[in-house]
């Protein structure tokens, strides 16, 4: 194996990745760092997000740079803020002992005055969205007539997002001699195409096969049908109580109603989407990087350039329309030598789209069962006896109280006090998985075990529940998750109903309730309004009353419901409550969530 030494990187550029921690150049590196020392050719490189791809074109460039020229003479494009702020931090590491060499990152959403005077000032290295730049060309400020290296970093997502007039602009104010860096995930038509109008005979480089996944990421999927697919988000989050992870969805409006869904129901979440101001953006990530969120709900967009290592789950609540993008979803996680794990959840029809990504990853799929409710409620319990184990005990604070704290216990056995004690803790836990039923569903739709017909523990609970008719639907962008989220901010919905089946259609939904509920729930309806829109609540015509045994639907009985003490379900990472720059929730007529 190579070492950096041997690859002929400079001392002073040495001496900062050493502190940094670089010990071994890693597959990209070792193959990318001698080509762009040793030959202008240009370069597509192939590598997984996570394997060193900023280091990689980063640190040869710098090895080359003039540093007693102030002119720009290298450029990185990359299509968001975040990414252009996490190279710009990388290069400065990368710097710390290369005297006189500025970098400087430029994007939107920022004072393009204070990043004019540092142009100003003189700046080797530019990273920047490709926006910004252009507006800094037009503007005459940035000027790239003696630039020397052009890095594309991830170009495939650029060209998504509608860069591409705008990468041709600034391409043509560069010198037809320089070298071109492509660096990417996939190996899309995208990339291809952008390889062919501005690059000249590339060399290509991969640190595996085209597309490959991360070595260390396992890929497990779960079919349920889409009106439990957040029933079973929450099954998994739940089996995870060290869970760590990014949720991805499809759209900027399905991402933060999952995210209102899953705070309402008490969990440490949050979302990014391109709908955010810069500073609720920067606030919702100051908090993930923290671990004061558990899950973080994002657009594939809004997740570029997020530099935090040690996500344990990421999680597809959609699969991506272009296949490639899992690639880049699931290198999020598995990353710096660590295990990750890439969740799917997927309907019936969906099984096909399974196949063709176990041929782009070259790795197999594993399908899951979804947890049963019992088993959810033992491996909670379990990890709750274990942080209790590990928990540090301030002996000054606590010695004083014991023998008061004796005295008020000693009637009770050791045996019945840890029952008292986990009762405390699990009553609600236990509550809402004692009769929840089976999520899982196969390839044609069905019920893998539907436990509840026969009668077996967890199976069905009986009950009369009335249909109400409501006219909001699939248009209005509303699912069975986003439904409970919004009646949970309700505040005129008393805690203690039990929901049944949800039916979501494209222009109304049918909801059940328990039929002594009804009319409270219908009133509760009427006149509140989702997203703008009126909500009008009725009864179902020649609807009769119904069994259902949808428990896992209970609002107010969440697991992780704030009402009680459930100060063991808050989660390891931190509190729940909201940054004071966070979005306005899903308007209401009786205001925001109840706490």
């Amino acid at each position: 194996m190579l070492t950096f030494e041997e690859l002929g990187l400079k001392p002073e550029i040495l001496k900062a990745i050493l502190e940094i921690g670089f010990e071994n150049p890693t597959p990209i590196q070792e193959k990318t760092i001698p080509h762009l020392l040793t030959t202008q050719q240009d370069l597509i490189a192939l590598a997984q997000t996570g394997s060193g791809k900023t280091a990689a074109f980063g640190l040869p460039v710098i090895n080359q740079i003039d540093a007693d020229s102030k002119r720009t003479q290298a450029i990185i494009l990359c299509p968001t803020r975040e990414l252009a702020i996490q190279i710009a931090k990388d290069f400065d590491a990368f710097t710390k002992y290369t005297k006189k060499l500025d970098v400087l990152p430029v994007y939107g959403g920022s004072s393009i005055e204070a990043q004019i005077k540092s142009l100003n000032k003189g700046a080797q290295i530019v990273v920047g969205t490709p926006g910004r730049v252009v507006d800094l060309i037009n503007r005459k400020k940035l000027k790239l007539e003696d630039i020397q290296w052009v890095v594309l970093d991830e170009a495939d997502e650029m060209l998504n997002m509608g860069f591409k007039d705008d990468l041709d602009f600034i391409l043509s104010h560069t010198p037809e001699s320089r070298q071109t860096l492509l660096f990417s995930a996939t190996m899309s038509r995208e990339v291809l195409r952008i390889s062919n109008d501005y690059m000249n005979s590339p060399e290509e480089i991969s640190s595996g096969k085209r597309n490959q996944g991360a070595e260390k990421v396992q890929h497990f999927y779960y079919v349920v049908n889409g009106r439990d697919k957040y029933l079973a988000l929450k099954r998994i989050a739940d089996m995870n109580p060290n869970i760590y992870a990014i949720i991805f969805c499809r759209t900027r409006r399905e991402t933060q109603e999952i995210s209102d869904a899953l705070a309402s129901d008490g969990y440490n979440a949050d979302c990014l989407h391109g709908d955010l101001s810069q500073a609720q953006r920067d606030a919702v990530m100051g908090r993930y990087r923290k671990r004061h969120l558990q899950m973080l709900v994002a657009t594939d967009v809004a997740a570029r350039g997020l530099d935090v290592t040690d996500i344990t789950h990421v999680i597809n609540y959609n699969i991506p329309d272009e296949l490639e993008t899992y690639v880049h979803r699931s290198g999020r996680t598995g990353r710096a030598g660590k295990e990750g794990i890439s969740i799917a959840i997927v309907g019936p029809k969906d099984s096909g789209k399974i196949r063709q990504l176990e041929k782009i990853i070259g790795k197999p799929f594993t399908k899951s069962e979804v947890p049963a409710g019992e088993a959810v409620v033992e491996k909670q319990l379990f990890s709750f006896i274990e942080n209790v184990k590990a928990t540090e005990v301030d002996e000054k604070q606590i010695q004083p109280l014991m023998d008061n704290i004796l005295v008020q216990f000693e009637d009770l056995s050791r045996e019945e006090l840890i029952k008292k004690f986990v009762s405390m803790e699990f009553n609600k836990f236990l509550a809402y998985y004692k009769n929840s039923n089976d999520l899982n569903t196969n390839e044609r739709g069905g019920r893998d075990n539907d436990r509840g017909e026969r009668g077996e523990r967890g199976g069905r609970k009986s009950g009369n529940y009335a249909t109400l008719f409501l006219n909001i639907g699939e248009k209005d962008n509303l699912n069975s998750g986003t439904l409970l989220g919004f009646m949970n901010g309700l505040s005129s919905i008393p805690n203690g109903i039990e929901f049944g089946k949800i039916d979501i259609q494209r222009n109304f939904s049918f909801l059940e309730v328990e039929a002594k509920h009804e009319k409270t729930v219908m009133d509760a309806l009427n006149g509140s309004e989702f997203d703008g829109r009126k909500v009008s609540a009725e009864q179902k015509s020649g609807g009769g009353e119904r069994k259902s045994d949808r428990s896992d639907r209970r609002r107010s009985d969440s697991p992780r419901s704030k009402s009680g003490s459930g100060s063991g379900f808050k989660g390891r990472f931190g509190d729940n409550k909201k940054p004071s720059g966070s979005r306005p929730r899903v308007k209401a007529s009786s205001g925001g969530r109840r706490k």
